[in-house]
């Protein structure tokens, strides 16, 4: 009993540990950019849409260097492969800070990017399941709930760093943050890694051994195609809607409530994780993959049908934001669920890339169909492919020897 308190204690500070690390490496990755973005502009005579479009390209090197990230956090263990990237993202910073012009800005933005490949999600996915694949359902549950404050703690923390500091300072002071507050972390949690160490630490047996997966070797492949699809729809419904959503609120006739509703996406997304931690301990990831897609449908049908009710604009981004909440955790319970612990990181890291190179070129792709076709005609497509992610998810099923396996390996599978 003692040793049970003892792992589940341990498990409990690294989940925290990577709590911290995920809102502090979105944070400075990723959210800071969009506040700091019009006077990086100014100050290369860029227009903001020029330093928004090299941001968005830098993302297909994220996503391109994926599939080698995870081959490496399998074979080297995830807590080496995120020490290394806090290294790499406090370096990456740097060179943005110092560049004397846009060549170096750019290649510091692909290296910002790049390093962000091996400290976010993916990477904290598979370091929880290489230390307990048996809880890291659950674990990765509590992890995206935490990590979900990213956005509402760093867009105030950089506007209030911006008001004092150039965009360079701020960057200078997010890599101190980095290099010392998650690097240690990183390198602490690679101690909890390797399963020699595990079992010399008293744990037991059954929370470090590795899980098989849902579906039968024949139908892995099939399976892959499937969830890679459902999950690069996803990204590019997120991304488009994301990157466009005030500006759009703001096309379909709210005006200035436009960010009044957006503010409303965030806690959303917060309240998805929280329900799902609380009460879908039972529920199986499949079942979770085409509940996000659809939330994702409902709410931009909403928003098709209610425009421009103020009332319909919150709904939308209530149910928006239920399904991205949702899509965080499934991105790491699924494949879990599906293909077993064994390979882990290498299989996230191949869904990673064609959901980021999706990402990508999503805003790019959302605001031509806006210009070219309408915004309506715009966010039919979107709904379009949020409901073919919605089947690929469920077609998943039918590649199951069982077709109602899931539901009776659900708690097996969470650790219960």
């Amino acid at each position: 009993m003692t040793l049970a308190v003892s792992f589940e204690r341990r498990r409990a500070v690294a989940i925290w540990g990577l709590g911290a690390t995920q809102i502090i490496g979105y944070g400075t990755l990723y959210y800071s950019f969009a506040i700091l973005a019009p006077e990086m502009a100014g100050d290369f005579a860029w227009s903001t849409e020029w330093v928004f479009g090299v941001f968005s390209a830098s993302l297909i090197f994220g996503g391109l260097i994926a599939p080698s990230t995870g081959r490496w956090m399998d074979r080297y263990g995830a807590g080496r492969v995120m020490s290394l990237g806090s290294v790499i993202a406090a370096l990456a910073l740097v060179l943005c800070a110092f560049a004397p012009g846009r060549v170096t800005f750019i290649a510091g933005l692909v290296a910002i990017e790049m390093a962000s490949a091996f400290v976010l999600y993916n990477a904290a996915f598979a370091l929880l399941v290489q230390i307990a694949p048996r809880t890291a359902q659950r674990s990765i549950t509590h992890l995206t709930l935490i990590a979900g404050f990213a956005s509402t703690l760093f867009w105030p923390i950089t506007s209030q760093l911006h008001e004092h500091l150039t965009w360079r300072e701020v960057y200078l002071v997010f890599a101190c943050v980095n290099l010392l507050v998650c690097l240690p972390i990183h390198l602490w949690l690679a101690s909890l890694m390797k399963a020699a160490e595990v079992q010399e630490a008293g744990v037991p047996s059954g929370a470090s051994a590795t899980i098989a997966g849902s579906i039968t070797a024949g139908n892995r492949a099939r399976a892959f195609l499937l969830v890679a699809a459902g999950f690069a729809l996803e990204g590019f419904v997120l991304s488009a809607l994301l990157i466009h959503m005030v500006p759009l609120l703001t096309t379909v006739g709210m005006g200035a409530s436009a960010v009044l509703v957006g503010t409303v996406f965030g806690p959303s997304q917060v309240l998805s994780r929280l329900i799902n931690m609380l009460f879908g301990k039972g529920v199986s990831p499949l079942l979770l993959a085409v509940v996000s897609a659809m939330f994702l449908v409902a709410g931009l049908t909403v928003l098709l049908a209610s425009a421009p009710s103020i009332a319909g604009g919150v709904a939308f981004a209530i149910l928006f934001g239920f399904g991205s909440g949702l899509t965080s955790i499934v991105q790491g319970s699924l494949p879990l669920y599906l293909f077993g612990s064994d390979g882990y990181g290498a299989l996230l890291g191949r869904i990673s890339a064609a959901r980021l190179l999706a990402s990508a070129l999503a805003p790019f792709i959302f605001a031509y169909l806006m210009t070219q076709v309408g915004t309506w005609s715009a966010l039919s497509a979107a709904i379009m492919l949020g409901v073919v992610a919605a089947a690929a998810f469920a077609g998943i099923l039918w590649a199951l020897a069982d077709p109602w396996q899931w539901r009776r390996e659900a708690d097996h599978t969470n650790g219960q």
